[in-house]
């Protein structure tokens, strides 16, 4: 299976990455979940809920809005790193996090 993960900013700036089985094979989603839960925390994201639980999609939002753009732009490590963990704790084979509207889809 192979996956698309795109990440939308705002004036239209549209950065895509594709994903393959083998590229996601060894990140399950616990480890994807603890490896945004982790940016989330280092990039000093604040949950949405008023509860203070924070959600998946919460966390993929947060992380990419905090990770900024450039990090899309250079499509390095970290860029890949994020579409990994997106991909495997959503497991779909589309996936568009739309920063600019704050949602996943």
């Amino acid at each position: 299976m192979s996956y698309t993960v795109t990440v939308v900013f705002n004036l239209g700036k549209v950065y895509e990455i594709m994903l393959h089985d083998s590229d996601i094979q060894a990140m399950d989603a616990e480890q994807a979940r603890a490896w945004l839960l982790n940016e989330f925390q280092e990039l000093g994201c604040v949950p949405s809920s008023p509860s203070g639980k924070i959600l998946l999609l919460d966390m993929i939002l947060n992380v990419a809005m905090e990770g900024g753009e450039e990090r899309f732009e250079e499509k390095g490590e970290w860029a890949r790193e994020f579409s990994k963990a997106v991909a495997a704790s959503l497991q779909r084979p589309v996936i568009k996090v739309d920063v600019s509207n704050f949602v996943v889809g």
